[in-house]
């Protein structure tokens, strides 16, 4: 009989390099360390902070760009 441990909340969690790598963002198109740093201090991207680390959630992220940071067509 084999036991299921419970999934770490942490292991959906990635660092800002695998979070520019994780397809999220066009091909290409992907936004620099720097700027994902810039994001993550003026808190336009969810982050979590583990000690001095900071991670993210690829699909909280995803789901925070598509509600939050629109930017209304020109009309």
């Amino acid at each position: 009989m084999e036991t299921q441990l419970p999934a770490s909340p942490l292991a959906h969690l990635t660092d800002i390099t695998g979070l520019r790598t994780c397809g999220l963002f066009p091909k290409g198109r992907e936004p620099s360390i720097r700027t994902l740093r810039e994001w993550t201090k003026l808190r336009r991207i969810p982050y979590h902070r583990v000690g001095h680390f900071v991670y993210f959630d690829p699909t909280e992220v995803a789901l925070h760009i598509q509600t939050k940071l629109k930017v209304p067509a020109r009309g």
